[in-house]
């Protein structure tokens, strides 16, 4: 089936997130405005204007509430969803690299970059108390001193938060006291996103060293490893079948000289229990930035360094994809 193309945006996407009824589509990009669509037909259903620098997070509450993003403008913002109106500006030292709302919607997270002197923060606010709002204060604020957080997620039940790091090392930081509960280093190179499955049990990291890999959520045990010749910027798991897809193609830089069938910009599925790689999909003319399924399993979303997002629908069970031999 034809994919539904996604034209709103004018630089390359870095996130875009489903709600959790799947019917919206959030993205986000390199060019200061966050978008909505309609996932059933890629309507455009609105934009929410004002930052300044480029958008790096997205996500949206359990109940399609609020939408909280993340900008290099030094700033994360808290947005009516429906209404687009600006709920709450935060402002920080430095660029946001990523941001969350924990299950219930009233705690959010957001990690600042380490640039200008300023180092990485983890911050911490509760939305039921607005003087930390009004105050800018944060009830926790955490230093990661030594590797800036590039990709960060919820753990199950709110009680800690999954944060990748520039050098490899994933470590869970306690919401409640800002300790680092658990600490391990799989990668070799830089984690560029992490993705938790829907019941939050297991999470995928998609990683600059050529890998995704599997884990548990709460002891952090891995679990699979997912290989490709190219760095992964983004990985998904399904919510209904054992396969897991992963987006990548080298770095933006190198692109003009390659073509893309050797730029492998393609969208890649693998077995999540066998590992092997059962079938890609092409589109993109440049490296995909981020992936996401909807949460019904029956499609997929991809974002590219080209600036356009696409979603694609299949049948999980009979897929026509083409498999390179």
């Amino acid at each position: 089936m034809k994919p539904i193309l996604l034209q709103g945006h004018e630089r390359s996407i870095t996130q875009i997130k489903y709600n959790r009824e799947g019917d919206l589509l959030f993205s986000v990009a390199k060019d200061t405005v966050a978008n909505v669509w309609y996932s059933v037909n890629g309507e455009r259903l609105g934009t929410y204007n004002g930052h300044t620098g480029a958008v790096w997070c997205v996500d949206c509450d359990w109940d399609t509430k609020n939408v909280l993003t993340g900008s290099a403008d030094n700033s994360c913002r808290l947005w009516d969803c429906e209404t687009g109106k600006q709920l709450a500006l935060l402002n920080t030292n430095s660029a946001v690299r990523t941001c969350g709302f924990d299950f219930s919607g009233n705690i959010i997270m957001f990690s600042t970059d380490k640039q200008m002197g300023y180092q990485c923060y983890l911050n911490f606010f509760d939305l039921r108390d607005p003087q930390q709002i009004d105050d800018n204060q944060p009830y926790l604020s955490v230093p990661c001193s030594d590797h800036k957080i590039t990709s960060a997620v919820w753990g199950p039940l709110g009680e800690f938060v999954i944060a990748g790091h520039e050098n490899g090392e994933i470590n869970q930081f306690s919401a409640k006291s800002g300790e680092v509960l658990k600490k391990i280093k799989e990668h070799t190179k830089q984690i560029n996103d992490i993705q938790p499955s829907v019941d939050l049990t297991i999470f995928i990291t998609a990683s600059k060293d050529n890998s995704a890999k599997l884990f548990d959520s709460t002891s952090l045990d891995h679990i699979k490893t997912f290989k490709t010749e190219r760095p992964v910027n983004s990985a998904a798991i399904s919510p209904i079948m054992d396969h897991v897809v992963m987006g990548g193609g080298q770095e933006a830089m190198e692109v003009t000289t390659t073509s893309t069938r050797i730029g492998k910009f393609e969208a890649r599925f693998f077995h999540a229990a066998y590992e092997e790689e059962f079938g890609r999909v092409k589109g993109h003319f440049g490296p995909i930035n981020c992936v996401a399924f909807h949460p019904d399993g029956k499609s997929y979303s991809s974002g590219g360094e080209d600036g356009y997002t696409r979603i694609h629908y299949f049948d999980p069970q009979y897929f026509d994809f083409e498999l390179e031999a």
